[in-house]
Formats: structure tokens, sequence, C-alpha cells
């Protein structure tokens, strides 16, 4: 990811869990607030509950790789929260999980196409 694209200082995270809007299902928790940039700034977050640090930077890599698939709308801080359940989540799961989320945020630039599902 860009580093522009990213968020890295602690006041930008604290600004998004202080005035940001939640959303939220069983893989994720967004939080979206604007700011006055022109781009789309992401912020990752798993806590210990999802598990050992092998596990939570794997999950990050997934949300990192499905949130450089999506065209997010300019000027928009998001952060997303891992949930537990995220550990065990296929990268299509969580490709699902946050388009849906950044689609009912109304954060989507353009809409989102679906990925395939792989059939196991």
């Amino acid at each position: 990811m860009q580093r522009e694209r990213r968020l890295r200082r602690r006041k930008d995270f604290a600004a998004a869990y202080r005035k940001g809007r939640v959303y939220g299902n069983q893989l994720l928790v967004l939080r979206v607030v604007p700011h006055d940039g022109d781009v789309a700034r992401f912020g990752f977050v798993t806590g210990k509950a999802v598990g050992g640090a092998v596990v939570r930077n794997r999950v990050k890599r997934r949300l990192r790789a499905a949130a450089d698939s999506i065209e997010a709308a300019p000027g928009l801080d998001i952060v997303v929260g891992a949930r537990k359940v995220a550990a065990d989540a296929s990268y299509h799961a969580i490709y699902h999980a946050l388009t849906s989320l950044m689609r009912r945020a109304g954060a989507l630039r353009t809409p989102a196409p679906v990925a395939r599902q792989e059939t196991t």
C-alpha cells in the first residue's frame, strides 16, 4: 500500500475512533471519518484477541490486499478493525466483508467488482 494511503499517526487513529461513524459485521469493524486530503487513507487494527503475532499479521496482510483492490472515495480516513473470527476467514471472506461495509458507509468510489468464490 502506498505511503500516502496509510494512516500512521496516533492522532489520525484517535480521530477516527473519537469522531468516526462505525459500521460492523461478523468479521470487521469499520470507522470512517472525513479529512482534508485528496486520497482515502487506511489504517488496520488487530487486537490480541485475534490471535498471536503471526495470525494478526496474516489478517492485516489480507486486509491490506483487500483494501488495495477496492477504490475508496477520496477524502476519507478509514480504520478497519478485525474481530476474533477474522483469524479463520479466507481472503475472499475478508474482501466481501470489507466491500459490504464500505458500501454501507458510502466509502466506495465506484461499485466494487465481485470476487470469484473458491469452491473447496
